[in-house]
């Protein structure tokens, strides 16, 4: 016969159920249901298939909610590092501040495959262009865009097709 699980001895069926009657998380409830039912008496195998599991996974939860409570029960996502660390991505914010170089970059102005390339050159890492999105958002840039000059545009002339218009008419 299947050894039954121990838990905790501050909490009983009935407070699981209604706890997971009140949580807003599905995957937390159904294992406050399965712990519930090992609460019951069930076998492990049992109280595993009730709560949709195998019958190691609901011995990891146990350990989980013996340690932690029903907050334990909780999904965690592990912490994601940055692949550029905190003195690159100051480097790319100043690449990006003074924009490209028409010789030395080829282009006018920065799209994220442009930028795509230049970090994989200057810091050996890959990244998505959605992602290089995300990085210029992290760094206070947003998508939008100032119109872009050419280099051998003349003020002068630009002044000069501007329209100026006559007096403001009066009302009547």
């Amino acid at each position: 016969m299947p050894k039954t699980v121990s838990l905790r001895d501050d909490y009983d069926a009935p407070t699981l159920r209604r706890l997971a009657r009140r949580c807003r998380d599905v995957r937390q409830s159904g294992r406050l249901l399965a712990l519930a039912c090992v609460y019951d008496g069930m076998s492990r195998a049992d109280a595993a298939r009730a709560g949709g599991m195998d019958r190691q996974t609901l011995r990891d939860w146990a350990h989980r909610f013996n340690t932690e409570g029903p907050e334990g029960l909780k999904d965690r996502k592990p912490p994601r590092s940055r692949r550029l660390n905190a003195a690159q991505l100051a480097e790319l914010a100043e690449i990006v501040e003074t924009g490209p170089d028409l010789a030395a970059d080829g282009v006018m102005r920065w799209r994220r495959i442009d930028l795509q390339r230049v970090i994989e050159d200057r810091f050996g890492v890959r990244y998505h262009e959605r992602t290089i999105s995300k990085l210029l958002t992290a760094l206070g840039y947003s998508h939008m865009s100032g119109r872009p000059r050419h280099p051998a545009q003349n003020a002068e002339v630009i002044e000069a097709f501007k329209k100026t218009s006559g007096n403001p008419s009066q009302p009547t």
